[in-house]
């Protein structure tokens, strides 16, 4: 899968992801932060799922709709358990980030939205 990690999720999310065999843009990477919407439209122009613990996505997409390509949100989710419910939703719901949904992850909970996609 090809995926932009959002600096706010972690370099280390990030490499996990590339050690695992996918492709990724880490967002930490570049010299300047390129900001949600700049982000977003990258993600879609190379067809990525984004990945972020910001929650200023689900406006941008479900008030404003934005185009996405499917988008993670762990907003709650400690930097030390994201690889481990990354991996998680990665084995469970392969099918929904596929099908470009929106997964958000929160008090140990997730939902998965298809809407705005």
């Amino acid at each position: 899968m090809r995926f932009p990690v959002d600096r706010c999720a972690g370099a280390k999310l990030a490499r996990w992801l590339r050690s695992v065999g996918h492709d990724v843009r880490d967002a930490g990477e570049s010299e300047r932060d390129p900001g949600d919407a700049e982000l977003l439209a990258l993600a879609v122009a190379e067809d990525r799922i984004l990945v972020t613990i910001d929650l200023d996505f689900g406006p941008l997409v479900f008030a404003g709709d934005a185009t996405h390509r499917g988008i993670v949100r762990l907003p709650d989710c400690p930097a030390s358990e994201r690889i481990a419910i990354l991996e998680t939703l990665l084995a469970r719901h392969r099918d929904d980030l596929e099908a470009r949904a929106v997964i958000t992850v929160r008090s140990g909970r997730v939902r998965v939205s298809r809407r705005g996609s």
